[in-house]
Formats: C-alpha cells, structure tokens, sequence
C-alpha cells in the first residue's frame, strides 16, 4: 500500500493530466483536500463549484464559502430548489442517482463555459462499502474520482489534510439532509428543515458527529458510541426531548447502536 506522500503525489498527476477541472465542493474533508490540491497543481485552471439547496442547512453552505476563502479556492455557487425535483422527492432508491446525475450536468455545462472539460468529485475508496448509485450518474458522465483512483482511503484523507493545515482535516462526514429518511418517504422542504434544526440542537450541545433519522412522529438519534452515556444522562435527554418535541416528533429515540454512515441503506436489505 502506497503512503500518504505517494498518494499525494499520484493524486497531483492525475490532476495535473486533467489540464483543467471543475470541483463538486461541499466543504467537507474530502472535497476540501481535493479542492485544495487541484489549486495547488493547476492554479487558476481548478474551479469549485458549490451548490445550495434545502438538502444541506445553510451554516454548512456558510461554512463551505468560509473554508473556501481561507484556502484561496475559486467558488461559484449555484442555488437549486431540489424540492422542485419529483424524481428526488419521491425519495425511491434511486433518489442519488437523480440528484447527482442533475447536479454532474450542471457543473459540466459550467466547466464548458470556462473551458474545463474534466468534473471531479470527492469519492475516495472506502466510498465504495455502501451503496451509492450516485455513483452510476458520475459513471455515465464520465465524473471522475482522483481521490479514489489514487488510493486514498477516509483515513489518508484526514492525515494529509492534516499534514497541509487544512481546518477540515478533523470535520465530522456530511451527507445530504434526505439521507436522514426511509426510502418510500416523500421528501419536502418542512420535513428538512425540521432535520436540519434537530441536528443543530445536537451540534450546539457539543455533539460532533450526528444524524438524526426521520421515522415521521420518531426521531432516531445517532450519535458516536462514546457518546451515548453522555446523551442518555438527564441533564442532555430531558432538553433534548423536549427541543425535539417543540419541533413536531412525538417520541424521540437514542440509537444503541451509535452513528453508523448509511445505516437507513440497511432497510435495502429486506428489499
């Protein structure tokens, strides 16, 4: 297995072959890093382009634009109401797969208008144990992944994003608000929301690492396994009960088994 300076500097080729890219930023480690290197072997020919809508809460779009100015990347951002979406809402297995598919034709369409001619996105090997037919759209587009195709795992890309000073080396995973609900679910804007304000009211309590999965009047908290006693004591369940109350669910669950990245594919299983 290659090291992190190997990889960073297989990375760096593939970039540099490209000639030029457009980035599909999102402000998390992966992305970020990706960002931050493409700048760094192409200049002005690497371009981020950022997109805004109901999937994500507007701090992270805040955050993304802050991170981008400290790093010195170039960042468009584009605003989509993804509601508008019925492919997406219907919220069927599929659900990525349309999403990605129509956001990829964006930034394509915004690389040819700047004579880029490459997208990448931030998908890196361990990407590849869960299921994602987001994958299948950046297939058929011919979206690349250099993170992936340069062996780097989630765990390289936190050591060389801390090796670079990159203030998301230690960022908790992001994913879009919809993966919060059962497949089947029709996906609107109230139901996000109410995701993204439960999830700020964990944040704000200092837990780092949350998803809070919508089973319509239940709420199904993950938090990080070390983290449960701490959620479960009186002083966080009882505000945290209450919180989640005043924002609609009726009961309000602690998942035992902890955070766990794509556990609502887990009901594909039975499919």
């Amino acid at each position: 297995m290659r090291n992190i300076k190997e990889k960073h500097r297989k990375l760096r080729s593939l970039l540099k072959n490209t000639g030029g890219l457009v980035v599909a930023y999102s402000g998390g480690c992966d992305s970020a890093l990706l960002a931050y290197v493409a700048k760094e072997t192409l200049g002005s020919s690497s371009l981020c382009v950022l997109l805004s809508s109901e999937s994500y809460p507007q701090s992270e779009t805040d955050q993304a634009l802050n991170t981008a100015a400290a790093l010195g990347l170039s960042v468009i951002t584009i605003t989509e109401s993804i509601v508008a979406d019925r492919d997406f809402t219907a919220n069927t297995i599929e659900r990525c797969y349309f999403c990605k598919k129509r956001l990829f034709a964006r930034l394509l369409e915004i690389g040819r208008q700047h004579s880029l001619y490459f997208v990448a996105d931030g998908s890196n090997r361990d990407d590849s144990d869960d299921y994602r037919p987001g994958k299948r759209a950046s297939e058929e587009l011919g979206v690349i992944s250099p993170l992936r195709e340069a062996g780097f795992t989630k765990d390289d890309v936190r050591k060389l994003s801390r090796q670079l000073n990159l203030p998301t080396w230690d960022k908790p995973s992001l994913a879009c608000l919809a993966s919060r609900i059962p497949y089947g679910t029709k996906i609107d804007s109230a139901i996000l929301q109410r995701i993204g304000k439960a999830e700020q009211l964990l944040k704000e309590r200092g837990f780092n690492q949350v998803r809070v999965r919508h089973h319509g009047d239940i709420a199904r908290i993950e938090v990080e396994t070390h983290e449960i006693k701490r959620l479960a004591a009186d002083e966080n369940r009882l505000d945290v009960e209450r919180e989640f109350k005043k924002l609609g669910y009726l009961y309000v669950t602690l998942d035992l088994n902890g955070y766990k990245t794509g556990s609502m594919n887990a009901a594909l299983k039975s499919l």
